[in-house]
């Protein structure tokens, strides 16, 4: 089984989701730490023409964007199968998958935690106003995700889905800023959070371990 190979950030929840979705299947996977500001050098434009992240690569096979590469793992490699085989199942997942692209990622993960958590950590300015417009469309993802999520153990049932591999990485850090706190106190997502921060997936694509484990190539 040859390895499946991912350019990206350390820390990205992009690049996160499809080492998690290898972790999950049982495949081998290297990641290709890029640095901050790196998506234009020629290289990577050469894996990725629109300069975001991540590319992979799997042998002479190369994708990019996280939904088909996260689809192409659990349907290429063993283990464990990602999707349901449920039509309604399925169709849920696909749902979750929506709106964690549409919405999720651009007012939790982009609004506030990458705000209030992330930009300090690279000596970034903190949008405070994008904060502030983000909590609105966030209480909405939130309301939404915990009707879908119901008494399930997952997004999509009692298995972990390709939903759950691409909702986690946007929604970690969630409870961690005052805002996003505020807004997930007494949520049943915080149960989903904490059941899935408990899979072997989640410790072996930690930002420090992947920060501890790759080294930066040059920008």
């Amino acid at each position: 089984m040859s390895t499946l190979t991912i350019h990206g950030i350390p820390g990205s929840p992009y690049v996160r989701m499809p080492l998690m979705a290898c972790e999950e299947k049982g495949a081998p996977w290297r990641l290709a730490a890029m640095q901050m500001g790196s998506g234009r050098t020629p290289e990577h434009l050469a894996r990725h023409p629109f300069a975001r992240m991540p590319a992979m690569e799997h042998g002479d096979f190369q994708l990019y964007e996280s939904q088909a590469i996260i689809r192409y793992v659990d349907q290429v490699f063993d283990g464990p199968a990602l999707t349901p085989t449920a039509p309604r199942a399925a169709a849920r997942m696909n749902q979750v998958m929506g709106i964690v692209d549409c919405y999720v990622s651009k007012s939790i993960s982009g609004g506030i935690s990458w705000n209030r958590l992330v930009a300090p950590i690279f000596g970034m300015p903190v949008d405070e106003e994008a904060i502030t417009a983000a909590i609105p469309m966030s209480r909405t993802c939130v309301a939404a995700l915990e009707e879908i999520l119901g008494d399930n153990a997952y997004f999509a049932g009692d298995a972990v889905s390709l939903a759950d591999i691409m909702a986690f990485p946007h929604l970690e850090m969630l409870p961690l800023s005052p805002e996003g706190a505020e807004i997930a106190a007494g949520s049943p997502l915080l149960d989903w959070l904490a059941r899935m921060a408990q899979r072997p997936s989640v410790a072996a694509t930690a930002w420090e371990r992947l920060s501890a484990m790759t080294q930066a190539e040059p920008a």
